[in-house]
């Protein structure tokens, strides 16, 4: 049996520091692929096709839902983002460990279809934090942050529909913690008997 990959579903609400702690991540630990979305919305300053997402036009991304070919998607605050069904496959059949970083919502689809799926919500330590992240991005108005702020509690309010939970307050400690819930999920049983296959014929071979 072929040691395949986890998929890894990882939200929260918007200014938690999700996207700075799955970087961190995957830079700590080899065999950790970010799984680039589909969206709809604009390009911001600083960010590159193919890097941070895949940017389609509404059209498109329309075209590419009717042909099933996202795992999730989702519309939030006016734009479309969605996870390629076929590129999620080939990556854990590879060996790889994938990550998803998306909201609750697609989390829960993701959830219907692939229930083996380890799901984790960071939460930041308060919301007047939570707020201060925001307005030091420098990349949204007042009016926006306002409504991140508005959809934050309706977000977090269904953490309790993910396997793991991990504060973002001290980021070394946040993410030593996404570490260990990678490292323990590579040593479940179904994972370490293909990996060691070899090592387990050996030990229980009749001498």
């Amino acid at each position: 049996m072929a040691d395949k990959g986890t998929l890894y579903i990882i939200s929260a609400p918007s200014g938690a520091g999700k996207t700075s702690l799955v970087a961190a991540l995957v830079e700590a630990v080899e065999r950790v692929r970010i799984s680039i979305s589909h969206t709809t919305r604009a390009m911001r300053p600083g960010e590159e096709e193919g890097v941070n997402y895949h940017f389609i036009g509404r059209d498109e991304f329309v075209r590419q839902v009717e042909k099933g070919r996202f795992l999730e998607h989702a519309e939030v605050f006016g734009n479309l983002y969605g996870t390629s069904a076929d590129w999620v496959a080939q990556t854990l059949r590879g060996g790889d460990d994938v990550i998803l970083e998306i909201d609750w919502q697609g989390a829960a689809q993701i959830r219907k279809q692939l229930p083996e799926a380890v799901s984790i919500f960071i939460l930041p330590p308060s919301l007047e934090v939570l707020a201060d992240r925001l307005r030091g991005r420098e990349t949204d108005d007042e009016t926006v942050i306002q409504q991140r702020l508005d959809g934050a509690q309706e977000e977090m309010s269904h953490y309790g529909e993910f396997d793991y939970l991990v504060v973002n307050d001290n980021f070394q400690r946040a993410l030593h913690e996404l570490s260990a819930i990678v490292e323990a999920r590579r040593l479940v049983t179904a994972r370490q008997s293909a990996r060691l296959a070899g090592v387990l014929a050996n030990l229980l071979a009749k001498h």
